[in-house]
């Protein structure tokens, strides 16, 4: 089980980019964390998840 954003998700084994896309996020507009550590857009293809994992997702919204 991989943690996200504090729910436990049955995800191990996929990849970030690939989570990230069928969760619908808009990958332009977000930030990743992966155990602590930022993770940059360029490896989200190659970033594996795996179990035990802790995901924070954090979506950027602009206003004024």
């Amino acid at each position: 089980m991989v943690r996200i954003n504090g729910k436990e998700l049955p995800v191990d084994g996929s990849t970030l980019a690939d989570y990230l896309a069928g969760a619908g996020y808009d990958t332009q507009r977000l930030a990743v964390e992966r155990n602590g550590e930022i993770v940059q857009k360029e490896a989200y293809a190659q970033t594996v998840l795996t179990d035990g994992d802790s995901i924070e997702i954090v979506r950027f919204v602009g206003g004024g």
